[in-house]
């Protein structure tokens, strides 16, 4: 196998720093699931501040995350109005109709960011024919839209609709940081508009596993039963929480320099025959396409990577994906271009 030199497959490769390591090593612990691990404790404290929430929980997964809230807020035959590329739609094994028992009514947009009409025409008619309309779902960023950040102003209009109409409002927050350092909005008035919402520890933050759940009181006691029912209680998780506690502090604020490196790799990529780039980056996501260059997309995957290069297919035939994350630098970029520029050559 060629050993890779920049890889963009996705910021789920992110390494935690020897800081970090270091961090969590030194962690004081104690049985997570009995409540009596005093660093997940901190973690979730930290969230719910954060979050401007009542309260948070720790889970070992984002997919967990929106699998835990869509089954405390959904009873059997409910429908999930979401963008229709959102992760649970494509990414988390049906997990919504599975283990939540709710059905999806994907709203079509061009980069992930829909609106408070999309919402009212997505309500279902009180009929027993109909699923029950019951949440909302945002991803923010918007990971298959480019990394595209929510408006708060589209936010708001579109907790306003879920509103009039008695629905409860949840917030995918994978990349939620990255929309916060990019919008200069706070978390806590991004998170305002929601019942739910969850921060991923992993992808730039540099954690090697984990998220935290932010809600009520009530919804986080129903969601901490549900950690037990799907596996996802823990023994000493302090070590692992801690990743968390030390990323809060020290790993927010730079993903600027993602965001910056996907701009100048997209600037570059634009300027290359054949590609054909998706906008402008507004945080770490690249998405372009090489219709253009006359490759498919599995030559063109072949000969980046046998230069030591590696991105990611989205779902149309010739749409890639480059992602850039903590351990990504400057010159890690300019190594990506020279090899992209060889291999379209």
């Amino acid at each position: 196998m060629t050993r890779l030199h920049v890889d963009l497959y996705s910021d789920v490769d992110t390494r935690p720093t020897p800081a970090m390591r270091q961090f969590m090593a030194a962690a004081e612990v104690g049985d997570e699931q009995k409540g009596e691990d005093p660093t997940v404790n901190l973690l979730q404290e930290m969230a719910a501040e954060l979050t401007g929430k009542q309260a948070a929980l720790f889970l070992p997964s984002g997919t967990m995350c929106n699998l835990i809230a869509f089954t405390v807020h959904c009873r059997p035959g409910d429908e999930i109005i979401i963008e229709k590329n959102s992760h649970p739609v494509h990414f988390e094994g049906g997990a919504p109709a599975v283990h939540a028992r709710a059905s999806i009514f994907p709203i079509e947009t061009a980069r992930g960011i829909f609106t408070a009409a999309d919402v009212d025409r997505a309500i279902r008619r009180d009929d027993p024919h109909f699923p029950k309309s019951r949440v909302v779902s945002l991803e923010n960023t918007h990971n298959m839209g480019g990394g595209t950040v929510w408006p708060i102003t589209a936010i708001a209009e579109v907790a306003a609709a879920a509103r009039r109409h008695n629905l409860i409002m949840h917030l995918d927050g994978a990349r939620l940081m990255n929309a916060v350092v990019a919008s200069g909005v706070t978390t806590a008035q991004i998170c305002s508009h929601f019942d739910s919402v969850w921060i991923d520890l992993t992808k730039g933050l540099g954690c090697p596993v984990g998220a935290v759940l932010a809600g009520t009181k009530d919804f986080i006691y129903q969601a901490r039963r549900y950690k037990q029912l799907f596996g996802g209680a823990m023994r000493q998780a302090g070590i692992i929480a801690a990743a968390g506690v030390y990323a809060l502090r020290h790993n927010v604020e730079r993903l600027a320099e993602d965001h910056a490196n996907a701009r100048r790799l997209a600037s570059a990529l634009s300027e290359i025959r054949g590609i054909t780039v998706e906008g402008a980056p507004e945080t770490n996501i690249v998405m372009f396409d090489i219709a253009g260059t006359g490759l498919t997309r599995a030559e063109f995957f072949k000969r980046i990577e046998s230069r030591g290069l590696r991105m990611s297919p989205r779902l149309s035939s010739t749409a890639v994906r480059a992602v850039t994350y903590l351990g990504i630098d400057a010159g890690a970029i300019d190594r990506a271009i020279a090899i992209v520029r060889a291999a379209v050559a």
